[in-house]
């Protein structure tokens, strides 16, 4: 059996064919459109689909496969009624009107009942329904149902709606993790009734034709993209883990860490498993800011700029984008102007010492997986394990953890074993005085300002 799975990224699109060994035996990528209409950012959701078939009709007739399985970035909804979207899909990335905010936030659920923190923009579902629900309520009149970002891919390429719990549960205000309950703010809008019947994640819920096949293939219910890295790991019974799961997020998920470790303050969150069990998280948008600080760079770092990089000091301080464990500090530069390569490397060495902190935060001591594409050739996690010797550190056979996972989850669901590739060990980088390197960018940072609450509003 073949699989197609979708991987819709902020800033990536992708579809991968995968083989029951686990083997990626075809990809496509793209790039997803966000436009203005109006007041909103939205997606440019018809030229997203016409690419998505385009890909997914290749895949079948090239490969043959037998089924479409979706995974999807977080903090996004979408609502559906007879004749499709009642409103456009909202891009989270841009800020209520300051009037709207303050009444909206006021309305939000307390941290001690959905985990989730009350963060800038659209990073958490519930805020930006609001917003939509108060400059337009008849996109929700006017909707059938309300559906998680993965359920919305899959309801249109054939599915039934549904609902999935790795994804109303990831920081949304829409989710009790300690009730496996939706939130008093759903009850309080009178979303419930507007919430589809649950099925998990990977599970069959509908089937399509592609192009000029003859037979139908299955679509399964698509999961949260980070959560199903997760998944990857967690089903090949390696013990105790914490992944770090890397692209435009850092997303790094500790299921040992109690939850009243947690803080609010520092995009510390919890996340949902598929099968409903709390995830300990925190996160930054480690992606963004890698191309913020790097200057987009697409080249390889060497080993020799990283080392340029500590003995003259040059470092990055937080931070580059909204959210993360320090969201109270503009990003900043110091140290003598860096050329190109030595811009970039100092961008890693920002993101390695940023996961350093998180897993600090998140009391992560057992393995360390970390995978994604901010990972690419093995550097980041070879710096990060030599910040942290006293750890076991591995990290993925293949940067597409996600699409791994979901994967993983189609295959399950109907009864076909599947073999991803296991983690690999990953050894320490060797560089002259980056402990001391790592002990001045805590100081200089704690220096310039003390942790405080999120701060709205992109920057």
């Amino acid at each position: 059996m073949k699989l197609a799975v979708l991987d819709f990224g902020k800033t990536n699109s992708k579809l991968f064919v995968f083989a029951q060994d686990g083997r990626i035996i075809d990809e496509h990528r793209s790039k997803p459109n966000w436009k203005r209409k109006g007041d909103f950012s939205i997606l440019d959701e018809a030229s997203l689909y016409a690419w998505a078939v385009s890909v997914a009709t290749d895949a079948v007739q090239r490969h043959g496969v037998e089924g479409l399985m979706v995974s999807g970035h977080g903090c996004t909804f979408a609502l559906v009624g007879d004749n499709g979207l009642t409103h456009p899909i909202l891009d989270y990335e841009q800020e209520p009107p300051a009037d709207i905010a303050a009444q909206i936030d006021r309305r939000l659920p307390d941290f001690t009942e959905t985990f989730s923190p009350r963060l800038p923009l659209g990073f958490n579902v519930g805020r930006h329904m609001l917003w939509l629900k108060a400059v337009d309520p008849n996109a929700f009149a006017a909707a059938t149902f309300i559906l998680g970002y993965p359920q919305y891919w899959s309801w249109r390429f054939g599915g039934r709606p549904v609902s999935e719990m790795s994804y109303l549960g990831c920081h949304s205000h829409l989710w009790a993790p300690r009730n496996r309950d939706f939130s008093s703010l759903v009850d309080t809008e009178g979303w419930r009734r507007q919430m589809p019947p649950f099925a998990r994640a990977g599970a069959v819920i509908g089937e399509q034709r592609f192009g000029r096949a003859s037979q139908p293939i299955a679509i399964h219910n698509g999961v949260h993209d980070s959560n199903a890295a997760l998944y990857a790991y967690r089903r090949q019974q390696l013990g105790s883990l914490t992944v770090v799961s890397t692209g435009t997020w850092v997303v790094v998920l500790n299921p040992d860490c109690p939850l009243d470790a947690l803080d609010s303050n520092r995009d510390m969150l919890v996340n949902v498993d598929v099968d409903g069990g709390p995830v300990p998280t925190i996160r930054f948008m480690g992606g963004r800011e890698f191309a913020a600080i790097s200057g987009d760079w697409q080249g390889v770092i060497s080993p020799d700029a990283i080392q340029r990089v500590i003995d003259a000091g040059m470092m990055a301080l937080p931070s580059f984008a909204p959210g993360g464990p320090m969201p109270h500090r503009r990003g900043e530069l110091i140290g003598r102007s860096p050329a190109a390569e030595e811009r970039a490397a100092v961008a890693l060495l920002y993101v390695a010492l940023m996961i350093d902190l998180s897993l600090d935060l998140i009391r992560s001591s057992n393995t360390v997986i970390i995978d994604g594409g901010l990972n690419t050739g093995g550097l980041l996690a070879s710096l990060v394990a030599a910040l942290r010797p006293g750890q076991a550190f591995m990290q993925g056979a293949t940067l597409e953890g996600s699409a791994t996972g979901a994967a993983a989850l189609a295959f399950e669901s109907v009864g076909r074993a599947f073999a991803a590739e296991a983690p690999e060990p990953v050894r320490a980088a060797r560089f002259t005085g980056l402990d001391g390197y790592r002990d001045d960018w805590r100081g200089t940072t704690s220096e310039r300002g003390a942790p405080g609450k999120a701060v709205g509003g992109a920057r």
